[in-house]
């Protein structure tokens, strides 16, 4: 197989990867609100055994008359009802995003692979290179994270960033394989710019963990104030007013509570950190062997330490001094904000060594 048709391939996997994530994004965000149906549906039938079972022991107790046949009736009626909806095929969203997951890193990864041979070096010296490989890092990170804590639930915001990412690059970016610029064709790019991509999309998963944060703290602190006055009106108007308690639900009922979600964000950016770290140390060995320098305050320098100085500063407040839940979540938030900037805004705003990225 030629370069060209190399090439020709890594662009028919991309809109391959597009179109996967696309429907896993649907899908995911399908597992998030209908998926909630089940578990209210699950506690309807119970409250509904519940008042059957009532139903049957005031009968036993007063006996059977009129009253209890037309009860008999409408039982018989809930019950054929319940007998419908529950042999009515439901879809599995949460197994079929998991699929077009796969199998759209599977295709994303023959992204990166086809173009890399197409133009016999690293897939990453470019801008749409570059966006792909973090693109691709993120969701292989959310899979890890998926399947080893039971993160389902981070599939709609990270899939969503992938294909945002996806579309920016093949919109904007996009640019034919080609040779790389003196200054990359080296080694180096197959560690630094490694390490960095794999950091980025690591902090890409904690970022998507910490805004779920703060949508589901809120939603949190909404109910809790729903209890409140629901308390006080039960206890205005006696015991029998609970039965008409409805059960509640919302988008981010299967997101797991806002602590489970701080700890989370915290463990992937524990993982993501050290491996930022080594990937500026690395650059800037690099840095002395291309240019004779570590390190002359370029821009793109100083915003990869400024990075590194919120993520470390986010670590140190919750190791030392016990932050957790808004603060840190703060805290992790604007180090995320510093690093799409240092990608985003440090490349098209700035002039400096690094601009041929």
């Amino acid at each position: 197989m030629s370069n060209a048709d190399l090439a020709n391939l890594s662009d028919k996997l991309m809109l391959t990867t597009v179109v996967m994530y696309i429907i896993a994004l649907v899908a995911y965000a399908a597992d998030m609100g209908f998926g909630r149906r089940g578990a209210a549906t699950a506690a309807a039938a119970r409250t509904a055994d519940a008042a059957v079972q009532e139903k049957a022991a005031a009968k036993v107790l007063v006996g059977a008359g009129g009253a209890a046949d037309v009860g008999d009736t409408e039982v018989a009626k809930a019950d054929a009802t319940t007998d419908d909806d529950a042999e009515r095929p439901q879809v599995d969203w949460g197994s079929l995003a998991i699929l077009l997951s796969v199998l759209g890193v599977g295709a994303h990864l023959g992204v990166l692979v086809s173009r890399g041979l197409a133009a016999s070096r690293w897939p990453w010296g470019n801008m749409y290179e570059f966006l792909t490989a973090i693109s691709f890092a993120a969701v292989a990170a959310f899979m890890v994270v998926m399947f080893r804590h039971k993160a389902r639930f981070l599939g709609a915001p990270v899939m969503f960033a992938a294909v945002i990412a996806l579309g920016a690059a093949n919109i904007w970016l996009y640019d034919s394989v080609g040779p790389v610029t003196p200054a990359l064709n080296s080694y180096w790019i197959a560690i630094h710019v490694s390490a960095a991509i794999i950091a980025t999309g690591a902090f890409t998963v904690a970022g998507a963990a910490t805004i779920l944060y703060f949508l589901k703290s809120r939603e949190e602190a909404r109910e809790e104030a729903r209890e409140e006055a629901r308390e006080e009106a039960l206890a205005g108007a006696g015991a029998g007013a609970g039965a008409g308690v409805k059960v509640r639900g919302g988008a981010l009922a299967r997101v797991p509570s806002a602590e489970t979600l701080d700890r989370l964000a915290m463990r992937v950016t524990m993982f993501a950190f050290p491996i930022w770290t080594a990937a500026i140390i690395m650059g800037a060995i690099w840095a002395d062997q291309a240019w004779g320098r570590y390190w002359g305050w370029d821009p793109k320098e100083i915003w990869s330490f400024v990075t590194w100085i919120i993520y470390a500063a986010y670590l140190h407040a919750r190791a030392t001094s016990g932050w957790k839940g808004r603060k840190a979540a703060f805290l992790s938030l604007l180090a995320f904000a510093a690093l799409l900037f240092n990608f985003f805004g440090v490349n098209y705003m700035f002039s400096g060594l690094h601009s041929y990225a």
